[in-house]
């Protein structure tokens, strides 16, 4: 009897503790549910604080944000960087001679109006620069070469007319910088420096006379050389003691220092007197010479003395134009012309065009007329190599 009471409170009791357990369970369960209040306890972070964590966050963000903005704009302004930029204007003219013509037309006007028409003066200030052979020296000092027919200076005073044309850069290399002697070609050469007139080809001595003139233009950097290959006597070439020119019946100085040039230049020009004048077909010599320096690393070749228009042949793709004639002289000047090239470093390419004129009494003009200026370009084509003029004066080249 006693082992079944025991039992029944067995029974009933162990209905009671499996109930107490259930409960509990289901206690711990509610709060382990969220999985947060079963965490160990910390200490109570103020509002203040949280607060603070979210502008922090907020912040976090904002820098993010910040960031891919500068990212934007660095990427916006490394766009701008690799924008093409502007082509570079370069503008060249033949032999520049200030004669007793010139200095009278300037004086009846009062200005360089006097010399060039309007047309002239707006090219040559468009250009970014502006090159010509000056066909003397400005010197008050030495004797007349001998034996020559025509010698030519000015005193030096008259260099600012030079700077009214609006002239840049001139070749020196020519037969008539020596007319009268070594130091009136010295004294040129301070003229020219006090100006602020680059030049080439002769100079106070060899490492002058072929110095490589650089000029950077919309960050290309433009060389220029020059050389003859034009004069009286072989005393005319400088050597390291003796002023004088580089020479162009032995190029090999000149052709030296193109490919010295091309390593630190992205446009090379060479500037070169030679032909024979009033002929307006170019030399067996100078189409050899001409190619001799395009092979060096020249990327355009120019050229003077003969008096006269000589046409333009293509190279590799490279131009040379064998005369650009009189420009700005003593004499009448039937046709001349202003070559302009624009040179387009994102392309790769020099475009040519022609700006035809003509000069009479010292006073050199721009053509006007529409059948003049189609005359012009017309038989400027016919005097040249494999390439075509169109209707605005653009050269082409037809395969060389």
């Amino acid at each position: 009897m006693k082992k079944k009471n025991g039992l029944m409170k067995i029974l009933i009791f162990l209905p009671i503790l499996l109930f107490v357990l259930l409960v509990g369970w289901i206690g711990v369960s509610e709060w382990n549910g969220a999985g947060r209040k079963v965490m160990p306890v910390t200490e109570a972070v103020p509002e203040e604080s949280l607060a603070q964590s979210a502008s922090e966050a907020s912040e976090e963000t904002e820098v993010l944000k910040v960031g891919e903005s500068q990212s934007q704009e660095e990427n916006a302004s490394a766009g701008e960087e690799t924008e093409p930029k502007p082509a570079v204007h370069l503008l060249f003219a033949g032999d520049i001679l200030l004669s007793s013509h010139v200095i009278a037309a300037y004086d009846k006007e009062g200005s360089i109006k006097g010399v060039l028409d309007e047309g002239y003066r707006t090219e040559i200030g468009g250009a970014d620069i502006f090159m010509a052979n000056q066909e003397f020296p400005f010197s008050s000092r030495g004797s007349a070469a001998p034996d020559k027919q025509f010698t030519f200076r000015l005193p030096p005073s008259k260099v600012f007319l030079m700077n009214e044309i609006g002239v840049d850069i001139v070749a020196l290399a020519n037969n008539h910088s020596l007319d009268y002697g070594t130091d009136a070609l010295v004294d040129t050469c301070t003229a020219l420096d006090g100006a602020g007139i680059r030049y080439v080809g002769a100079g106070p001595d060899m490492n002058r006379a072929k110095q490589l003139e650089k000029i950077e233009v919309n960050g290309k950097a433009i060389g220029f050389l020059a050389a003859s290959r034009v004069y009286p006597d072989h005393n005319w070439v400088a050597n390291s003691k003796k002023p004088g020119m580089v020479s162009g019946y032995d190029p090999t100085i000149l052709l030296e220092e193109i490919k010295k040039a091309k390593e630190i230049c992205d446009y090379v020009v060479v500037y070169i007197h030679w032909g024979v004048e009033r002929d307006e077909k170019p030399q067996e010599y100078q189409r050899i010479l001409g190619k001799q320096i395009i092979d060096a690393g020249a990327d355009l070749v120019i050229g003077s003395h003969p008096h006269v228009l000589q046409g333009i042949e293509y190279y590799n793709g490279k131009p040379i134009c064998y005369s650009l004639g009189n420009f700005i002289f003593g004499s009448s000047i039937p046709k001349t012309a202003l070559l302009r090239a624009q040179v387009d470093f994102a392309q790769g390419s020099t475009t040519l065009s022609l700006v035809p004129g003509t000069s009479k009494a010292g006073y050199t003009r721009t053509l006007t007329q529409e059948d003049e200026i189609q005359g012009f370009y017309q038989y400027f084509q016919g005097i040249s190599f494999g390439v075509s003029v169109d209707e605005n004066g653009v050269i082409h080249n037809n395969g060389n």
